[in-house]
Formats: C-alpha cells, sequence, structure tokens
C-alpha cells in the first residue's frame, strides 16, 4: 500500500464519511468515555459488597444449604460436594455477618 496522497474522489468520500461520523452524537460519547478494562473494578467490588444487605430468608436459606452440603461432603466424601460446601460457607458467613450488623444497628 503506498503512503501517498489519496486520489481527490476518495478523499471526498473519506471526508463525507468522517463528517457523518463527527454528526453521530451517540458514537462521540461512547468514544469519549471509552475506557480500557485490564481487570476488574476491585473498589467497586468492595462498595458493592458493603452495601450488601441480606434478609433473614437469605441467610436462613444459605444456612440450610451449608449444612446440607456439610453433611453430604462428610458421608459421601465427593470432592464436588465438598468444594460446593468450600464455595457456599464463606458467602454463608458473610451474609450472616452482615445481617447481625444490620441488626445491631452497627
Amino acid at each position: 500500500m503506498s503512503t501517498g496522497r489519496l486520489p481527490d474522489h476518495e478523499q471526498h468520500v473519506l471526508d463525507e464519511i468522517e463528517r457523518a461520523l463527527r454528526r453521530d452524537r451517540r458514537l462521540d460519547r461512547r468514544l469519549r468515555t471509552l475506557r480500557l478494562r485490564r481487570g476488574p473494578d476491585v473498589p467497586r467490588l468492595l462498595r458493592r459488597a458493603a452495601s450488601y444487605r441480606p434478609r433473614g430468608r437469605t441467610v436462613a436459606a444459605l444456612l440450610a444449604v451449608s449444612v446440607a452440603l456439610m453433611v453430604a461432603g462428610m458421608v459421601t466424601s465427593a470432592p464436588g460436594v465438598i468444594g460446593a460446601f468450600a464455595a457456599v460457607w464463606p458467602l454463608t458467613l458473610f451474609a450472616a455477618f452482615r445481617l447481625l450488623c444490620r441488626w445491631s444497628g452497627g
């Protein structure tokens, strides 16, 4: 591909395309606010986790699932069940902690 100047008719077409794109407000806004994401937005995730307000029923359901998975893991020793318990148990503790903080008024 040559690096010289475009012919006049191609330059005219290119100018028309650029003019049409400049008039597109939605595209302009998206290009101005375009951010490259390099990973999870940790501060936003922490703010969302701190604002989590579970209900009593949610914590009770999580606790029931956790206990059922714990018992099933002890009886069967299946790695999938133990892994599921390992995933659900921290969520249960966090939800119970947030519920107790809300109930205590803190």
